[in-house]
């Protein structure tokens, strides 16, 4: 598929890192996010300009499994 960032098509990764109680604060995500760099460079060989991450905190009650939420498994 082909993708646009910052005016290229340059090869380029878009991440969505969604989660319950992992990702909801900035200190949280900027570990994350360090490690998903160190090894997303080093595995597509691409520059840091050329990778996002979006991080989506979620509640229990906003993940249906087994016929119901996760706030009552």
């Amino acid at each position: 598929m082909t993708m646009a960032m910052g005016g290229s098509t340059e090869p380029c990764v878009q991440v969505l890192v969604s989660s319950i109680g992992v990702v909801g604060t900035a200190e949280e995500n900027r570990a994350h996010s360090a490690r998903f760099f160190e090894f997303l460079t080093k595995e597509l060989s691409l520059d840091q300009d050329r990778i996002i991450i979006r991080f989506f905190p979620l509640e229990a009650w906003q993940i249906g499994k087994k016929g119901t939420v996760m706030t009552f498994l």
